[in-house]
């Protein structure tokens, strides 16, 4: 059978636009949303007024702002370290398992001193938690590290099914070990003690304190990625490792540094969710927030502080989705089907920056 072949051809560019890389996402966005208003003209929609409910009814009033960046905390600290990962060629996929052994090991934690007759004040267990949720993460990270150094498995997929088995974990202990004793057997722990539970940033909001560190964990990442020696020793062994073993970097540094770096951002981050808005261990702690935060990394274009704007746009994607359901009726998966797009044109957005299209006969 004859090979049918495309007339156009993708023909690799001489040097490409590093003005349009940083706009790449900027496009992406723009047609994201020209395509989500078709989408919603489809579905039977005002595609003006779905739209304005679905990215800025979410920002009304200090409540809804406060909602929109409390999603953002988990979703770019687990870009953080994907980040991070992605520049050392670690492709980490699994930073919602690394999240969700953080929240169980930082709620075991609150829940070990949440009995009668601590003497032990909040504030110092909320830190404690917070380190319990760092090593949570990076112990899950660390088997992940453990099988690519020792065996050269796969991390895409070891880290993918680490997740899936983090999930059976969680039903495990709130189904067990740590299940509430007067939950009336209902699949979750006790409630957090309010003194256990992160402090309001925002009055009349849900933001906690979380945000803040989230800030100065980005500039401390900023830093270390593109103002530190370690930083990039860590990129050049992931991406050239001939070059680094020259210059003697070692990529096994590099594989497991950056693996514990985003194992304690997403275990970070899992400690956060449960002692913030969640307030206790439940089945799932995570809508799929790790998975989300590849996209963010990638539309913050690897960098810590765009981390925080593609974050924000993501958060609104959630909660505008979520919106659409009560106010539209339209499926809450809306807004994972925006996150597609989004994904989507990004990653066409980037083809053509570094390449462009041209008939076949003329590149023959």
């Amino acid at each position: 059978m004859a090979k049918v072949l495309s007339p156009i051809v993708l023909a690799p560019r001489g040097e490409p636009s590093r003005a349009m890389a940083y706009a790449s996402p900027l496009f992406a966005i723009v047609l994201t949303l020209l395509f989500g208003a078709l989408l919603f003209l489809i579905l039977g929609k005002d595609p003006v007024a779905a739209l304005k409910v679905f990215l800025v009814d979410p920002l009304k009033d200090r409540r809804a702002i406060g909602e929109v960046l409390l999603k953002t905390v988990p979703l770019v600290l687990c870009a953080l370290g994907l980040s991070v990962c992605y520049r050392a060629n670690v492709w980490n996929i699994g930073a919602d398992g690394q999240l969700i052994a953080g929240g169980i090991l930082a709620g075991a934690t609150v829940l070990w001193f949440d009995s009668p007759g601590n003497t032990t004040s909040g504030p110092a267990v909320l830190v404690l938690a917070a380190l319990a949720g760092c090593i949570g993460g990076m112990a899950w990270a660390s088997i992940t590290a453990l099988l690519k150094d020792r065996f050269n498995a796969n991390e895409i997929l070891v880290s993918l099914m680490l997740t899936y088995i983090a999930q059976q974990l969680l039903l495990w202990v709130v189904n067990g070990p740590l299940k509430d004793p007067n939950g009336m057997n209902f699949p979750q722990s006790k409630v957090f003690a309010s003194m256990f539970l992160l402090p309001n940033l925002l009055p009349g909001s849900r933001l906690h304190v979380g945000f803040a560190v989230m800030l100065v964990l980005v500039a401390i990442m900023t830093v270390f990625v593109f103002r530190s020696f370690a930083g990039y020793r860590l990129q050049v062994g992931g991406t050239a490792p001939l070059a680094a073993r020259y210059a003697g970097f070692s990529s096994r540094s590099a594989l497991w540094s950056a693996l514990m770096i985003s194992g304690a951002t997403a275990g970070l981050a899992g400690a956060f969710e449960v002692t913030g808005p969640i307030g206790q261990l439940l089945p799932s702690i995570s809508p799929g927030y790790g998975f989300t935060a590849i996209i963010v990394a990638f539309v913050g274009r690897l960098h810590p502080v765009g981390a925080v704007f593609g974050g924000i746009v993501m958060s609104l994607f959630y909660i505008g989705g979520e919106m659409a359901q009560s106010r539209l009726g339209l499926p809450s998966a809306l807004g994972w089907v925006f996150q597609g797009m989004l994904l989507f044109f990004l990653l066409a957005c980037d083809t053509l920056i570094d390449n462009h299209l041209r008939w076949r006969a003329r590149a023959a």
